[in-house]
């Protein structure tokens, strides 16, 4: 029996799997299943759209596709999405949720950080990010590269999907500060660099794609329209018990919009994940008008959830790229030396 009003830890995830209502070609592997999520996986076909959509109440995302759609990709072969481009793209897994178990999806943190906007599309939700309680059917995901453009193939792991029973009450919210110090305290992404395969780690090099930054007197000058990384000035932890998303905050305090991959799960930061002093990296793009950011600035949020039970692995036990983090680029990328 799933308990009610929680998100469900790894542990029910395998469960839904072995009961059916996660399903995929091939199945679902193994290292997909995170400690208070799933990671979702591309499938074999995308659409080159001329505009973002969401589905009408009641109808179904393929046949709106039919719409907007300019020509269609192969990505069993592997295809380049052209930044300023929007694209729809077949999620290879689909659902069929017991009553009262719906779910959110978010960005994976390798996908925030390259500047790829990722949002989730169902049959039926006139929401981006949303499954709704009991839903069956296909998944779907617009995908528009902002700065860099990408490729990626089916198999390619961009968002992920947090499952919920019922409502899952707020515990607590924390606010998080940006860390202007040190010689190097961000980075602004370069534009008209070349295409970040998404499936690669490790193989880029970072100048090619991005400026180091300094502050002077622990302040920092967004630009208009320029993307940058930056690192949370306290540490995160999020306990086992717990989940945790990482929100904009609102506009009203600032010109600018900072982070966009928002899951963190438990054990994120933790000693017995071996994340003791982890920092949450930032990715925020300013607006219309230059905006200076001050040493210690809130400039996110992060919202607290309870756990069903505790996940039988945590965040980082197995490895992770993340873990342990301060400022640093996604996992695409060498260490900047």
């Amino acid at each position: 029996m799933i308990p009610a009003d929680a998100v469900l830890p790894c542990q029910v995830l395998e469960a839904l799997v072995a009961g059916e209502a996660i399903v995929a070609p091939g199945g679902i592997l193994p290292d997909q299943i995170q400690p208070a999520s799933l990671d979702l996986r591309l499938g074999v076909r995308a659409w080159r759209v001329r505009a973002s959509f969401l589905p009408r109440p009641g109808g179904r995302v393929i046949d709106r596709i039919a719409d907007v759609a300019m020509h269609e990709l192969d990505l069993a072969a592997g295809a380049v999405l052209e930044r300023g481009c929007v694209y729809i793209a077949e999620i290879a897994e689909s659902l069929r949720l017991p009553p009262g178990v719906g779910g959110r999806a978010n960005p994976k943190s390798s996908t925030g950080r390259v500047d790829l906007f990722v949002r989730l599309l169902t049959d039926g939700q006139p929401a981006f990010d949303d499954v709704a309680p009991a839903y069956a059917g296909p998944l779907f995901v617009e995908i528009a590269p902002q700065t860099f453009s990408v490729l990626v193939r089916n198999g390619t792991r961009l968002n992920q999907l947090r499952i919920k029973s019922g409502r899952p009450p707020l515990l607590s919210v924390t606010s998080v500060g940006v860390d202007l110090t040190g010689e190097v305290c961000g980075y602004r992404a370069r534009r008209h660099s070349g295409v970040i395969d998404m499936d690669h780690e490790g193989g880029h090099d970072p100048r090619d794609f991005w400026e180091a930054l300094g502050a002077r007197r622990g302040e920092l000058v967004l630009d208009p329209g320029e993307f940058y990384i930056l690192c949370s000035k306290d540490e995160v932890v999020i306990p086992p018990l717990q989940a945790a998303e990482m929100t904009p905050i609102d506009p009203a305090v600032g010109e600018f919009r900072a982070h966009y991959a928002g899951f963190f799960d438990p054990g994120f930061g933790t000693a017995e994940g071996g994340g003791e002093g982890s920092r949450g990296v930032l990715e925020v793009r300013s607006r219309e008008t230059p905006f200076m950011l001050e040493n210690g600035q809130i400039v996110a949020r992060l919202v607290f959830e309870p756990l069903a039970e505790r996940p039988s692995r945590l965040y980082g036990a197995a490895g992770s790229h993340y873990q342990r983090q301060g400022l640093a680029l996604s996992k695409h990328f060498r260490p900047w030396t």
